[in-house]
């Protein structure tokens, strides 16, 4: 079915949300959430994929990093993936590349699903695997900024915070997804279950359930925003990233730093504090991924609170008290749990709901760019840093807790604070 922009809203800034608006929230979270679900469940099973993906003979530390390196090669071309995305949502429409990265996520997770071990095929299965995930990286790049834009500029000006609140907290609820259904398959399967043939689950469930979720997209329209543009012909006349480069050098600057203060909160609060707190705090591994979970839980709900108060109070105060609170319940949370374990799950729950002040950065770099280059703008800031940071995090923040321990909190509450300040460094574009 081709859908038609022959009923789309029209382009009134200031007029109140529609049931289409509600629609086309829904249907881009849910899509954002299946995305990033496929993407992060590699993750869940790396320990079995690199059983069954290389060589037995091979030692067993050259095969995790071959298994992470194949994982490090979604980061690596979500720069690439995401400004070719991007220079075509800015020249053809946000739509066609929104629907497009959800399909380009969703076949690379059913083939992981589908694909033959080292045993039966040989090397050409780690090549295959590695292809899928490059497809993966490509995806999600295109994904994540290309998502912002399209529901930003499907609702008036006073709901974009509001918009992306909601879309980032179906992010978050992709990861959170992802962190379930891993365990619940560990409590239902044995490993050698597993091994056999149960972690396949996983990949040929969010496959389907992607290219569901791109078929479901089909019926979303253009938004108003572009299609003003296209009606005025006032689309980028050149390269639109050579446009962003030459124009918009400083909102770049100011969005990758934005973008970094992004990671290490994504990076070390959720993702790096339950092997922290195993090993540092020796609590047992059960109650470490429990919290996590409802840390994770609170960030989802908190992503959509961070929204609303940026669309009422502003971008930048809302990063500005967000970031100050979280580098200080993470801070504290650290602290004492080193005297009261029992203290664990409400004061991560705590710092989990602050993360969710991540959700007002997308909102401030939506308005730092204009409309004719926003998407590659974006994603250019977005993806170069996550793919930057995003990587070096886990070993800058390993490495300086050899000589300090407390180096997690500490790298948490310096980029909470660079965050907060760059939040008023990001002007509106005209």
């Amino acid at each position: 079915m081709n859908t038609t922009d022959s009923h789309q809203i029209p382009f009134v800034p200031h007029r109140p949300l529609a049931g289409s608006d509600h629609r086309t929230l829904f249907l881009a979270a849910l899509g954002g959430a299946l995305e990033f679900y496929d993407f992060v469940i590699y993750v869940f099973f790396a320990a079995v994929i690199g059983q069954l993906f290389f060589p037995q003979s091979i030692p067993d530390w050259l095969r995790q990093v071959q298994t992470f390196g194949i994982f490090a090669a979604g980061y690596i071309m979500r720069p690439l993936g995401g400004i070719i995305m991007a220079h075509f949502g800015d020249l053809i429409g946000r739509k066609r590349m929104f629907t497009l990265s959800v399909l380009l996520m969703s076949l690379p997770t059913l083939l992981i699903g589908l694909l033959p071990t080292y045993e039966s095929l040989g090397v050409a299965a780690p090549v295959l695997l590695l292809l899928c995930r490059v497809l993966q990286g490509a995806a999600v790049g295109g994904e994540v900024p290309g998502a912002w834009v399209f529901v930003s500029e499907h609702v008036p000006q006073r709901h974009i915070g509001y918009a992306c609140g909601m879309l980032t907290g179906g992010l978050t609820l992709g990861i959170l997804l992802g962190s379930l259904f891993a365990s619940a398959l560990s409590h239902h399967y044995s490993h050698a279950e597993i091994v056999a043939y149960a972690w396949r689950f996983p990949f040929l469930i969010g496959g389907l359930f992607g290219l569901l979720s791109a078929f479901l997209r089909r019926w979303l329209h253009e938004t108003p925003v572009f299609i003003e543009m296209q009606r005025r012909k006032s689309l980028a006349a050149e390269v639109p990233l050579k446009t962003v480069l030459r124009d918009h050098g400083g909102a770049v600057l100011v969005s990758m730093v934005l973008t970094w203060t992004l990671t290490a909160a994504i990076v070390v609060v959720i993702l790096m504090t339950p092997t922290l707190l195993q090993k540092r705090f020796h609590i047992d591994a059960a109650t470490a991924l429990q919290a996590n979970v409802v840390a994770t839980l609170a960030q989802t709900i908190g992503c959509v609170v961070a929204g609303l108060i940026a669309g009422r109070f502003g971008a930048a105060r809302t990063i500005f008290v967000g970031c100050l609170l979280l580098g200080s319940s993470y801070s504290l949370m650290c602290k004492q749990i080193m005297v009261d374990r029992s203290s664990l799950m409400p004061l991560y729950a705590m710092a989990g709901f602050f993360v969710g002040a991540v959700a007002a950065i997308p909102v401030a770099m939506i308005k730092a760019f204009p409309p004719v280059v926003r998407f590659s703008g974006i994603s250019l800031s977005y993806n170069v840093a996550y793919a930057v940071f995003g990587g070096l995090t886990p070993v800058a923040v390993s490495l300086m807790s050899a000589s300090n321990p407390a180096a997690p909190e500490l790298y948490v509450s310096v980029l909470c604070i660079v965050g907060a300040l760059a939040g008023y460094a990001l002007r509106e574009a005209r």
